[in-house]
């Protein structure tokens, strides 16, 4: 038990503190958990809600600085994760193959500058390249000479005192 004034005072204060802390704290840890079970359940409706009202908790336990926002930020980031993971991909529809159409150029309406209009007018009039093939890639060239290492100019010779024992 403190015997100072200021210490006793210090000690009140940190206990409301962490009693007013404490709500928003397990406020937050309980949406999380509630979030994760709906998640794991896989019904996207209720886990939806659930992770809404984990980030509200989060957010707000970070507003009022039981939790820094990083962190609150790293929790919501992973809930999110665990939240896409869940959903079901897009059926992925097979596209037909890809005809190339005519480039049609364009006026542009207003050129910001020479330099944005030559550069558009080059990529619009530019045709695709092919791949070419390995077999046909140019030699390398010979790799130069090096150079002769440089010496180093020698130190600076200075007097050595010489002790006698």
């Amino acid at each position: 038990m403190a015997n100072i004034k200021s210490q006793i005072k210090r000690n009140r204060q940190n206990e409301k503190r962490r009693l007013r802390n404490r709500v928003y704290r397990g406020a937050a840890r309980t949406a999380v958990k509630n979030a994760r079970s709906a998640i794991t359940t896989g019904d996207p409706d209720s886990s939806k809600k659930a992770l809404l009202a984990a980030i509200s908790e989060l957010d707000r336990a970070a507003q009022k600085g039981v939790l820094h926002k990083n962190n609150a930020a790293r929790r919501k980031s992973r809930l999110m994760k665990e939240f896409a993971r869940m959903q079901p991909a897009p059926a992925k529809v097979e596209a037909a193959p890809k005809v190339e159409e005519p480039v049609v150029e364009t006026k542009p309406k207003k050129a910001s500058s020479r330099a944005a209009a030559a550069k558009e007018k080059a990529v619009a009039t530019k045709p695709k390249a092919e791949p070419k093939a390995k077999a046909a890639a140019k030699p390398k060239a010979a790799p130069k000479p090096k150079a002769a290492p440089k010496t180093k100019a020698a130190p600076k010779k200075t007097a050595a005192k010489t002790t006698k024992k």
